[in-house]
């Protein structure tokens, strides 16, 4: 998913990753009371070309059948790839660097520190052989 994500959208895909089922429009409804049932369907619509969510399957919400959604992309995915258009290639690490410096909570760091030597020990892996 290469396309930038509205206001809106961003609100349903936040409801979407919260949830651990698929939802019907109705009940993103329920969980934004700044949306209205068209703008959630509209939204849906233009998501699913975007290929960020998929119809899940048909299910009863009350006595009519509806689509019900699943994200496609987890909000890591998203969040790095608006960072990566954000940022560019040149200033990737001084984007890290400004959060980093900005992180106030020495477990957040503790973990960020984890995560680091994670993928630096993949790729070193992938590297040997």
């Amino acid at each position: 998913m290469k396309k930038k994500l509205s206001n809106q959208q961003l609100e349903i895909m936040k409801i979407l990753w919260n949830s651990d089922k698929p939802l019907v429009a109705s009940d993103i409804l329920k969980q934004n009371d700044g949306l209205n049932i068209n703008t959630v369907q509209a939204s849906l619509r233009v998501l699913v070309k975007k290929e960020a969510v998929e119809v899940a399957g048909i299910v009863y919400s009350g006595t009519v059948l509806s689509r019900c959604y699943r994200p496609l992309i987890s909000k890591n995915e998203y969040f790095a790839e608006t960072c990566q258009n954000i940022a560019g290639d040149d200033s990737r690490s001084s984007l890290i660097a400004s959060v980093i410096s900005k992180e106030t909570d020495l477990s957040e760091l503790k973990e960020l520190r984890k995560l680091i030597d994670k993928r630096i020990a993949e790729i070193e892996g992938r590297q040997k052989y």
